[in-house]
């Protein structure tokens, strides 16, 4: 089997576009806050099942906004045969979170149980990532935009949890909240509509700063305990103590990269369709391998699996900026925030439903691009119909009942949980059923790779 040629990635390229600097300073600003509540919550989640103190989950934190940081520049910029070289933000991922909070409560596991595991399924992922990139053949337009169409559908729920004020709040869908999130998404859309060039780049920043300010003054923002806050600390590795490699976890770990890995490329599939950019088995490695180094590396650093953040896609699609220096700029933000923790605290003070007003446009977005991709497969025949219908249908059921899988096994947690793994799997087999199986000449109907 050959590698499918992948178009050349020139100075024009959408990709390697180069911004005027205060220009990339706003953009790559707008990604940081974006994946900025999804960096912080796994560390939150883990530490506080882990009973760790205030001090100790802060340090969580800024290990992981560390690690982020290293991860997206290198997935952005390259370094040597790891790193796509795409728009990608990393990000601590929340396929884990179930595993790994299950292991905080384990006698003997804890945290540097944890941190073992992490190192040991990175190394696994480093090992298999070669032979894993080799399904990006089964990735026809058909299986892509069923895929892409999932992902931001199951984003929705979490835009409309932060517009409504954040799942935990006792006043949840408050005409305050549901204000604030009005004014941002109003904001970004009346930018879109009226403005171009600079102004429809940075829509979403706009938007979130007015949408700060006026849930400032409706006593939304909360910046107690900033004071206490160091203003510069460094990251130790092995902050916890050394590593404890258990089997048990490791193997559980070792699931969740796999998962991981079936995310990321989809979403590497997808950021692809919207750069421009035809992904081949070796730009699909180089991503993946960042992904397996960064949690390597993380389980060294005190924090966790790392992937690409499904969520800042959409704001590539939404602002029309592709280029992957705005995405490496962040990067060095969020390395930043790792060694300012006051800094990092003032942007973690961003109340949700500021968050839910630009995640409804964005999460949409990334929706649109799915359907838009369909449309080069043969959507008309019946049986393609089945497979987008099923496969979406299967991913949206951890999305909207997240116990519906709650009696099957517990390994199988960390597919079970993931709609964007759910969907991918159906996708790809019922794709295998319905034109692979079906016949070469059906293959060719749906746009499926040539080798």
């Amino acid at each position: 089997m050959t590698e499918t040629t992948a178009k050349p990635v020139t100075a024009a390229s959408p990709s390697e576009q180069r911004l005027p600097l205060l220009q990339m300073i706003l953009v790559s600003f707008q990604h940081v806050l974006l994946m900025y509540g999804g960096a912080v919550a796994v560390p939150l989640i883990v530490g506080q099942a882990a009973g760790l103190s205030r001090e100790e989950i802060a340090f969580l934190i800024n290990a992981d906004l560390l690690v982020a940081g290293i991860a997206t520049l290198v997935q952005s910029l390259g370094l040597g045969p790891v790193g796509i070289r795409m728009p990608v933000m990393m990000g601590a991922s929340f396929a884990a979170v179930s595993s790994m909070v299950v292991m905080a409560g384990m006698p003997g596991v804890g945290m540097t149980g944890i941190f073992g595991a992490t190192i040991a399924a990175g190394f696994f992922g480093l090992l298999i990532a070669p032979f894993v990139c080799k399904i990006v053949r089964f990735f026809p337009p058909l299986v892509t935009g069923t895929v892409i169409t999932a992902i931001g559908l199951s984003l929705f729920p979490v835009a409309v949890n932060w517009a409504g004020g954040g799942s935990g709040t006792s006043q949840f869908g408050a005409l305050p909240y549901l204000g604030v999130a009005a004014v941002v998404l109003t904001v970004i859309l009346l930018i879109n509509q009226f403005l171009r060039g600079f102004w429809v780049n940075v829509s979403v920043l706009i938007g979130m700063a007015l949408g700060y300010v006026l849930a400032g003054s409706l006593g939304m923002v909360d910046l107690s305990g900033m004071a206490s806050a160091p203003s510069f600390q460094v990251v130790e590795p092995n902050h916890f103590g050394t590593p404890q490699f258990l089997l048990a976890p490791i193997l559980s770990m070792c699931l969740v990269v796999v998962i991981i890995f079936v995310e990321s490329a989809g979403m590497f599939l997808a950021l692809g369709k919207i750069t421009g950019q035809e992904i081949d088995q070796k730009q699909l490695r180089r991503g993946l391998l960042c992904d397996a180094g960064a949690t390597f590396f993380a389980g060294f650093m005190n924090t966790f699996t790392h992937s690409s953040f499904a969520q800042n896609i959409g704001l590539v699609q939404m602002t029309g900026v592709r280029s992957r220096f705005v995405t490496a700029i962040a990067g060095l933000f969020l390395i930043s925030l790792s060694l300012l923790p006051k800094a990092a605290f003032l942007v973690a003070s961003i109340p949700a439903a500021v968050l839910g007003g630009a995640g409804i446009a964005m999460f949409g977005m990334v929706a649109a691009t799915g359907i838009k991709l369909l449309q080069e497969a043969d959507i008309g025949d019946r049986r393609n119909q089945l497979l987008v219908a099923v496969s979406i249908g299967l991913g949206m059921v951890p999305v909207i009942r997240p116990e519906f899988f709650a009696q099957l096994p517990h390994w199988m947690e960390p597919i079970t949980h993931s709609g964007i793994a759910v969907a991918t799997i159906s996708a790809v087999l019922l794709n295998l059923l319905f034109n692979v199986l079906g016949g070469a000449e059906r293959v060719a109907t749906t746009g499926a790779l040539q080798h």
